[in-house]
């Protein structure tokens, strides 16, 4: 039950994390698939 709990932690820890990482990097579905012509706030 220990081991379960702990890898629904990590996994929880790794997708925040990469979530916030790839967004400041740039790599969020907005700025990946909008063109030019597309004004986003």
């Amino acid at each position: 039950m220990r081991a379960m709990i702990t890898a629904f932690v990590a996994v929880a820890v790794i997708a925040v994390g990469a979530n916030i990482i790839l967004d400041n990097v740039g790599f969020s579905s907005q700025d990946r698939s909008s063109s030019n012509a597309v004004r986003l706030d």
